[in-house]
């Protein structure tokens, strides 16, 4: 993975505390302004958890993911599953106390990018996109949208990603004063830098029209290293003394590219990236490894607590990267645990970011780090 050339720390706080003096973020006030801030989570529709098990005293805004558009007429495709899966959601949390807005999560990480970008790449393949997402958003009673296009391949579909914003927000604008209905949101999802390289050439997010067109952007500040890589890595690392893979980098670069900070949703991970060591005796962070680890190479956070016990791991908290990991024979996982999350919600709140976002529901120990990143929020 490619990224920008590398930024020191200390330019890194100066450039961002200026920043933050600056008036850039009312520049693009939002008709759905963060207010208490935004303390949301996906949930993913094909695993078992049940949305009516949710807490939502740990959250603002609930995704239900995913749905995906058509091939060929890119409108969305609700199949039998999901016509019995999305009433249950919008039933199990509508009357909930306190209550939650719910949104709609179009794409995800394991859609073809490529029907995404032929659907952005004419007038009339996005207007079909579009009326069918208002549609379907209204017909079950979600609050709000969200794309998860994962990823644009290049300069062209950047460009049309910046189209598509502007007549979705146009379109939804125009339905509520139609409707007299309060309007849905629109958020998207995106890589955790505004800039990138990977599967193809240089290409950079439109920052205006992410400022100007959605209520939010939530960058995806995980999977920084997992085990498609010979050697051991902090998958959601808050700081990187030794590259720009970082969520400090990658926000930074977001505000430095114009977004307003409380334009800005901050991506956190409930779950964890295994390998298997080389040598079970070198067992640090980039030391060799052979590949998957525990889970195929993942474990959700639950299952990392229950495998630390098991195995009585060796647990480290790493202060310079604010993250942890443990190891246990060759077995090794990098991941966030409460302290490594409470710091990193308390710097997303220190720049006057919208909020915090977790993939994904389910994956918690009994509330335990959802719950934490609250508070930490909150007060």
């Amino acid at each position: 993975m490619g990224t920008p050339k590398f930024m020191p720390f200390l330019i890194f706080v100066i450039f961002l505390t200026t920043l933050l003096q600056n008036s850039e973020a009312n520049q693009f006030p939002s008709v759905h302004p963060p207010h208490k801030g935004i303390r949301a989570a996906y949930w993913p529709s094909f695993n078992t958890f049940p949305a009516s098990s949710i807490d939502t005293s740990y959250f603002t805004h609930i995704y239900y993911a995913f749905l995906l558009p058509e091939p060929t007429t890119y409108k969305l495709n609700l199949t039998q599953f999901d016509q019995k899966t999305i009433p249950q959601f919008i039933g199990a949390l509508r009357t909930r106390n306190p209550p939650v807005k719910t949104l709609l999560s179009i794409g995800g990480g394991g859609t073809n990018a490529t029907v995404f970008s032929l659907m952005a790449s004419t007038q009339l393949t996005r207007k079909a996109f579009i009326s069918s997402s208002i549609e379907v958003a209204r017909k079950f009673g979600f609050q709000g949208l969200d794309l998860d296009w994962e990823f644009p391949a290049d300069a062209v579909d950047m460009s049309n990603l910046a189209l598509l914003y502007k007549e979705w927000r146009k379109a939804l604008d125009n339905e509520a004063r139609i409707s007299g209905k309060p309007r849905l949101l629109l958020t998207s999802a995106v890589y955790y830098a505004s800039k990138f390289t990977f599967y193809g050439g240089p290409r950079a997010y439109p920052a205006w029209a992410i400022s100007k067109y959605l209520d939010w952007a939530s960058p995806m500040c995980f999977d920084y290293h997992g085990s498609w890589e010979n050697f051991t890595g902090l998958h959601a690392a808050l700081y990187d003394s030794k590259s720009n893979i970082s969520t400090s980098y990658g926000i930074g670069s977001w505000i430095q590219a114009g977004v307003p900070p409380n334009k800005l949703v901050m991506g956190l991970p409930l779950y964890g990236r295994t390998w298997t060591l080389q040598n079970p005796i070198v067992n640090r962070v980039g030391v060799p490894a052979l590949g998957v680890g525990p889970g195929d190479g993942v474990l959700v956070f639950h299952q990392i607590v229950n495998f630390n016990k098991r195995t009585n791991a060796t647990v480290v908290f790493d202060s310079k990267a604010v993250a942890y990991y443990s190891y246990s024979g060759s077995s090794w996982i990098g991941y966030d645990d409460v302290r490594s999350v409470n710091l990193k919600v308390r710097f997303a709140k220190s720049l006057g970011l919208g909020g915090y976002f977790f993939w994904a529901l389910g994956q918690d120990k009994d509330w335990t780090i959802s719950s934490q990143a609250s508070n930490a929020w909150k007060y």
